[in-house]
């Protein structure tokens, strides 16, 4: 697990985090699962920066990303599901551009419960989630 917790302080109580929009926790979510995937290659691998970056690409991009949430929306709890609901559903501004709109909404609501996840301090969870997701 990424160990931030002295770097990065996490302010918001979990009711002020329950009420951000979606895309705010997908925003969040983003970077916290971008750098879960680049830990874990810099950490398993020997590859230069450039192959690095390549490898990293094919986990986070969009159709990737949709399906690892198919995998591992069984394990999930219902709040978890609500989360990943509110995330899909999340009223986009843009159209993406190398994937599919179903494929972005997945991504999403993917980047979205780890977000929450992360935001909520539910690092336990977080971790859970992530080594399945890998």
């Amino acid at each position: 697990m990424i160990e931030i917790e002295g770097i990065i302080e996490r302010k918001r109580s979990i009711e002020e985090v329950r009420l951000m929009k979606p895309l705010v926790w997908a925003y969040i979510g983003d970077c916290i699962y971008e750098i879960f995937i680049r830990m874990k290659l810099v950490n398993s691998t020997n590859l230069d920066p450039h192959r690095l970056h390549i490898e990293t690409i094919k986990h986070v991009k969009a159709k990737a990303q949709a399906q690892t949430l198919l995998k591992i929306q069984d394990k999930l709890t219902d709040e978890e599901k609500d989360i990943v609901r509110r995330g899909r559903n999340a009223e986009a501004h843009h159209q993406p551009k190398n994937a599919d709109l179903a494929d972005y909404k997945y991504a999403t609501a993917l980047e979205a419960l780890i977000g929450y996840l992360y935001l909520t301090k539910q690092d336990k969870r977080l971790k859970e989630i992530l080594e399945i997701c890998i």
